[in-house]
């Protein structure tokens, strides 16, 4: 299962910006936005319990004050 976890829209993300400066400078003027953020790979026993793992992903992996979790279960 992934769990990738984002600044939420309204808060400022300083890292993206400076990305998204040099990309500028490096010629790439056509990316209009950089978001940064961060990606959990967790590897569970059986069948995921998407309450539990959400619990997981916005009590340790993320601030849910300023941050989003989206998370990708298996399809199998």
């Amino acid at each position: 299962m992934v769990v990738d976890v984002v600044l939420k829209p309204e808060i400022s993300d300083p890292q993206g910006q400076a990305v998204l400066g040099a990309l500028g400078r490096l010629g790439h003027g056509g990316v209009r936005s950089v978001r940064q953020g961060k990606h959990f790979v967790l590897e569970v026993d059986g069948t995921p319990d998407e309450a539990e793992l959400k619990q997981i992903a916005e009590t340790l992996l993320a601030n849910p004050v300023i941050e989003d979790v989206e998370l990708h279960l298996p399809t199998d």
